[in-house]
């Protein structure tokens, strides 16, 4: 049984992107299934991670070449800083949302399927596989699927058209009906819909009747032993992307305002920032006058960012402050639960997020608003710092192992297969 799968992140890509097929592909062989991979030649990724490249499995791997139009209007500074400010508007965002539906690598479907096709007659595929975004993946799918009658599976790691960061291009009417329209025959015409998280399910059920759940998850390199020892200082440490939707405007009042009622906290205090940060949220760490408790670490390798995790106090996990926001479970998730670290989360109080916390009893969440809560789960937290007893027993995280997520997608590919 073999699987063609059409994805934009692979390796050495860095970021979460690359994270659910890299691991998927690692474990699909374990259950009879070969997975044969689609893959960029030369992209421009934003994050390079070369330690990846050495978690790549003995598998069939096929580059073609990919045109980037963004490469003709460089931007030295979101190059530097990478996809955490990305939308930051103005004519360049206007420009992609408008003119490059639904992203950039629309210029890659037509060669792709070009090529895709003769390898498809040429070599014996069950069933294809696209990953988005970017959503072009999928344009790639669809048309494969109606030139060969091949089985399909959509997999939205992310939403189309209700995207967090989408307002930020400023999209035409007509840019916003032709994304509608393009979603909706993607969603349509896929056999199985996959996506994340059980409110991003709910949404895609109001618009196609096949859709299935599998969260991303951790692997086993975060039970790795190491000589790494709790920080000294008051951690509290995001790791990952941190976009300007993500800045969270209420913590850093707080802790200013704990910071300023107690100078040992202040003296404790580290907020210790990984990966790429959007400007805002530096702009927002000065404003409260906490830049002497910034720690800013820059992009990590993956690996290093697992010790990161292991070395913290408090693990920071926050959620785009957007409309649709219930649905988003960061990849980051899933490892933070690993590490044994109190989770301190900012998102909806009603969402999937707060739901998995809960059933792990690994950390706690506050609304976006709700200033008074938040200020009491950082003075209970640094009290148990300060007592030397902060610590967190999380359970029931075994289902989020890569190897059993990927069982369950091997059980929904046989299964579409053999109908």
């Amino acid at each position: 049984m073999k699987v063609l799968i059409i994805t934009y992140y692979w390796p050495p890509a860095g970021g979460s992107g690359v994270q659910r097929w890299l691991k998927f592909v690692k474990y699909l062989p374990q259950f009879g299934i070969t997975p044969v991979v689609y893959v960029p030649k030369n992209a421009d990724y934003p994050t390079i991670d070369e330690k990846l490249l050495e978690e790549i499995p003995d598998v069939k791997v096929l580059k073609q070449p990919v045109f980037n139009p963004q490469d003709i209007f460089p931007n030295k500074k979101n190059k530097k800083t990478g996809v955490a400010n990305i939308s930051k508007g103005g004519f360049l965002s206007w420009i992609r949302g408008n003119f490059f539906i639904p992203d950039p690598k629309i210029f890659w479907v037509k060669p792709s399927v070009k090529y895709l096709k003769k390898y498809i007659s040429e070599n014996e595929i069950d069933l294809i596989i696209s990953s988005g975004p970017p959503h072009s993946m999928h344009l790639i799918a669809e048309k494969l699927k109606v030139k060969t009658n091949i089985k399909w599976i959509a997999d939205f790691r992310d939403p189309w058209t209700t995207l967090y960061y989408a307002e930020d291009f400023n999209l035409s009417n007509f840019a916003k009906q032709k994304n509608e329209k393009l979603e909706q025959k993607i969603l349509q015409n896929a056999d199985i819909v996959l996506t994340v998280s059980n409110t991003l399910k709910e949404e895609f059920l109001e618009k196609t009747d096949n859709v299935e759940v599998i969260t991303n998850g951790f692997d086993d390199e975060v039970f790795v032993e190491d000589n790494s020892t709790l920080d000294k200082k008051f951690s509290i440490s995001h790791i990952g992307l941190l976009p300007k939707q993500s800045n969270p405007k209420i913590l850093w009042e707080v802790l200013s305002e704990i910071a300023e009622e107690n100078i040992e906290f202040k003296n404790d205090l580290e907020i210790s920032l990984t990966g790429n940060v959007c400007d805002e949220a530096i702009i927002s760490i000065k404003k409260n006058r906490l830049e002497d408790n910034l720690k800013l670490n820059g992009y990590v390798s993956h690996n290093e960012s697992i010790e990161l995790q292991k070395m913290s106090q408090i693990l920071l996990l926050l959620i785009p402050n957007t409309k649709n926001s219930k649905g988003i479970l960061t990849g980051k998730l899933f490892e933070y639960l690993t590490a044994k670290r109190p989770i301190l989360a900012i998102g909806p109080e009603d969402g999937d997020l707060a739901t998995i916390l809960a059933e792990t009893n690994s950390g706690t969440i506050t609304s976006f608003e709700n200033k008074m809560k938040l200020k009491e789960q950082i003075l209970k937290l640094y009290d148990d710092f300060s007592s030397r007893v902060l610590s967190i027993q999380s359970n029931n995280i075994e289902q989020f192992h890569r190897k059993n997520l990927t069982e369950k997608l091997a059980k929904i590919i046989k299964n579409l297969i053999q109908q």
